[in-house]
């Protein structure tokens, strides 16, 4: 199984080394890349200043894996690569990198679609909203 957690924001370096390791894979046609990233969103007059995430890591990645697996069953893809905070992720980092390759776009981008929702509905990730002024509460996925 792939390691998926990343701690803190997920540095840009992690991005570009996934995207220049495929140069040479000349059999791919297209890219697709999903960038999560958190806003400074206004909650009842709250400012959101960061987001801590915290996983059952085991059983998270367990269901990274089956995602991953399910995905390669489901679209002809080339690679897949999915990369997700834990810990402290600021206002402006990224906290989801999902890369998909594949030889044709729409398959690129349906599976990166895919991914993105799967993550989302199965993966057992919480986030608790920090506040400007140090209080928080538990994020609510929509």
């Amino acid at each position: 199984m792939k390691k998926t957690f990343i701690q803190g924001g997920i540095p840009p370096e992690v991005i570009t080394k996934s995207i220049t390791d495929h140069q040479s894979k000349t059999g791919i046609g297209a890219h697709s890349i999903f960038l999560g990233q958190i806003r400074a969103d206004d909650i009842e007059g709250k400012i959101v200043k960061a987001i801590e995430y915290t996983a059952y890591e085991e059983m998270a990645e367990k269901v990274f894996h089956e995602i991953r697996e399910a995905a390669f069953e489901k679209f002809e893809l080339t690679c897949a690569h999915i990369y997700h905070s834990l810990g402290v992720v600021n206002v402006g980092e990224i906290c989801l990198f999902v890369f998909t390759s594949s030889k044709r776009r729409k398959i690129a981008i349906e599976a990166t679609e895919y991914f993105v929702e799967e993550i989302k509905a199965k993966v057992p990730i919480f986030g608790k909203e920090v506040f400007s002024d140090e209080s928080y509460q538990w994020k609510v996925n929509t």
